[in-house]
């Protein structure tokens, strides 16, 4: 008996992602009858459904003859189908499996890329794609709120420090002889270290994890806690995903979800920060790593995604749709970079001109040949990302080149601080915030932490949805708003039920630094909005898990509206994507209709420039002087380190 292996006889044109079209309004059905070049069947898939298995980029590759015989990492994923024979198979064809991530049922595998459609004739198979590399994307606790929710003053801390939970940081590692992670008791809080990228190591040559930890949970033991972390107590599970240049690969990523999957309990991992991106190529059905952060999200783990920082073009022009992945997952929340210029008032704060915007272009074919784009609204929200001043690793890689990345504040290797830009900074401002959210009220799902932060974000007055999501992270709504929320909530509270102890409903309004600023009322739901004050006054069925916002929202006739077995009465879903007035989320102009997100790819509105080409490199202001690439035109006083540990934490 023959085995089978994929058809040479036949050569199609595999078009760019961006000029993908139905030639001739015919789509090609070569059926498994066909027999290749080499004699051997192809298999049991029409070529339009093995094509909907492989990622487009992957395809071209498997089809050209001068890459069809190149060894090539994909990453496999798998129905629910045993894999024993499959392996075989790949293995006697020259391919061979080098991880596999039994928690997602997917393999990373090294193979011909000729064998690439062959594979996707097994019934086995769900999904093919290409091992691609992820990068890092990249006066803070005063201006988000988060000082006013912890007590500083006194060492048993009445406030909320993040203690008790858990956040892994998937990056290029911590450098844990750093002072700003350790306790009170001068315990380290980097409780577990794990390398994925070969390297053996989990110390943060690169420079990029430490930057990103210290945000997230730095203890601002250093210059009198100027530059303290958002939640200063918590818990760090260092996973190394990125190596010594800062550059990694899905399968690095996908081990690390994998492990954390598993041992999540053990080390009560309750946030996951994901300063790093891939473009966003396929839909988010098919990702591997989108796919693998559902699973997180629905097991009840907080993921934190990177918008990207591809927000302008060389000619500094705004580019739309350059969200990476796993930004562009639904489940995730997805943070793009707000820029505070330096100051703790958010009056003069806008969305860092780098930070990448919507709508999301990871996309499919559909069964006629049509490529369709998921076109969600991303971010979800911003929060603080350029010119941020914390952790310096020891002789890091960005340092050494890049000699004015480091801020001055001490010539103490354990306690440098640095400059960095990017999304990857607003990253672990929200992860942090999760955190905090958590330790107030530890029966949060993820769906109800991601609703809390956008419901009482801030709303920037000039700029729209695609670019800032729901707005400007505030931790001082957020909080106590999380504290309001019932405790007994489960999947069988019925749906309109009182989602808060109190029937009073909290001011929908907060003061920081002297400016007072409306909360949004709102939320996004995929390629819509939901508003009203029974998103906060009345349980809704979305806040479960294993389900995302966009699950209540249906269309019809081009009207919008929810659904009655997913959300209450009172939910007010809208259709247009706004430019905020500084009001709620539903007040502004209207920037385009939401219909225009379920069009033909092309969208146009002030001038900008749609980008729908492959993404660049997201490490743009990491390998870039701070000053030079950020917004930040003023000029910051940096607190000074006297080389003694402040007694706050």
């Amino acid at each position: 008996m023959k085995k089978s292996e994929p058809l040479w006889g036949v050569r199609w044109i595999v078009l760019p992602l961006l000029l993908c079209s139905l030639l001739s309004g015919h789509v090609m059905t070569e059926r498994a009858s066909a027999q290749s070049t080499t004699g051997f069947p192809l298999g049991g898939l029409m070529l339009s459904e093995r094509e909907d298995k492989v990622s487009p980029d992957l395809l071209e590759k498997a089809r050209d003859r001068r890459t069809r015989e190149t060894r090539t990492r994909v990453i496999l994923q798998l129905n629910d189908e045993e894999s024993a024979a499959i392996e075989e198979l790949l293995q006697s064809y020259g391919g061979r499996v080098t991880r596999r991530f039994h928690q997602f049922n997917t393999r990373s595998l090294e193979l011909p890329a000729r064998l690439v459609e062959w594979l996707a004739t097994r019934s086995e198979v769900r999904f093919i794609s290409p091992d691609r590399e992820n990068i890092p994307s990249g006066h803070i606790s005063l201006t988000t709120g988060a000082d006013l929710v912890r007590d500083l003053s006194g060492s048993n801390n009445s406030g909320l420090d993040g203690t008790g939970i858990g956040i892994a940081v998937l990056d290029s590692g911590i450098d844990t002889a750093h002072r700003a992670f350790v306790d009170r008791g001068h315990n380290l809080r980097v409780v577990y270290s794990k390398d994925f990228t070969g390297e053996n190591r989990t110390d943060d040559p690169f420079g990029h994890g430490t930057h990103v930890a210290s945000i997230a949970a730095g203890n601002g033991r250093i210059a009198g806690g100027q530059y303290i972390g958002i939640a200063p107590n918590a818990n760090l599970i260092n996973l190394r995903v990125l190596n010594s240049q800062g550059v990694g690969s899905t399968s690095a990523v996908l081990s690390a979800l994998d492990w954390i999957m598993t041992n999540r309990a053990a080390y009560n991992i309750r946030v996951v920060n994901m300063s790093l991106g891939a473009p966003a190529v396929e839909t988010y059905r098919n990702d591997p790593i989108c796919r693998a952060v559902r699973r997180l999200v629905d097991a009840g783990v907080v993921v934190v995604a990177a918008a990207g920082n591809n927000g302008r073009n060389s000619e500094g022009q705004k580019i739309y749709g350059q969200i990476h992945s796993p930004g562009n997952e639904p489940s995730a929340l997805t943070v793009g970079a707000s820029n505070t210029y330096g100051t703790d008032a958010r009056s003069d704060d806008t969305v860092a001109s780098f930070s990448s915007r919507g709508p999301t272009r990871s996309s499919w074919v559909d069964s006629l040949g049509i490529r369709r784009y998921d076109s969600l609204i991303k971010p979800d929200m911003v929060a603080p990302g350029n010119k941020l001043v914390y952790a310096e690793a020891e002789d890091n890689l960005l340092v050494t080149q890049h000699p004015e990345l480091d801020a001055g504040v001490s010539p103490n290797d354990t306690r440098k601080m640095m400059f960095m830009n990017g999304s990857s900074m607003a990253t672990p401002v929200v992860a942090g915030a999760s955190a905090l959210l958590l330790q107030a009220n530890p029966t949060l799902t993820p769906n109800l932490v991601k609703m809390i932060l956008m419901y009482t974000a801030q709303p920037l007055a000039g700029f729209n949805m695609l670019e800032q999501g729901a707005g400007e992270i505030n931790l001082e709504g957020a909080v106590r708003l999380a504290k309001l929320v019932r405790t007994d909530l489960n999947a069988g509270t019925p749906l309109g039920s009182p989602l808060l102890t109190s029937s009073a409903l909290p001011t929908p309004n907060t003061t920081i630094a002297g400016q007072s600023f409306s909360w949004s009322q709102g939320i996004l739901a995929n390629r819509s909005t939901a508003s009203g004050p029974n998103l906060i006054a009345r349980y809704q069925k979305i806040y479960r898990t294993g389900i995302i916002f966009g699950d209540a929202v249906q269309t019809s006739n081009g009207i919008i509206f929810g659904d009655a077995t997913l959300v209450s009465s009172g939910i007010i879903f809208g259709d247009s994507i706004l430019t905020s007035n500084g009001g709620t989320l539903t007040q502004g102009t209207t920037f385009l209709g939401a219909g225009a997100l379920s069009g033909d790819g092309i969208i146009f509105g002030d001038g900008i420039i749609f980008g729908d080409a492959t993404l660049r490199g997201d490490a743009v202001t990491q390998a870039q002087s701070a000053t030079a690439n950020g917004d930040n035109t003023s000029t910051m006083q940096l607190e000074a380190d006297t080389g003694e540990d402040d007694a706050g934490y």
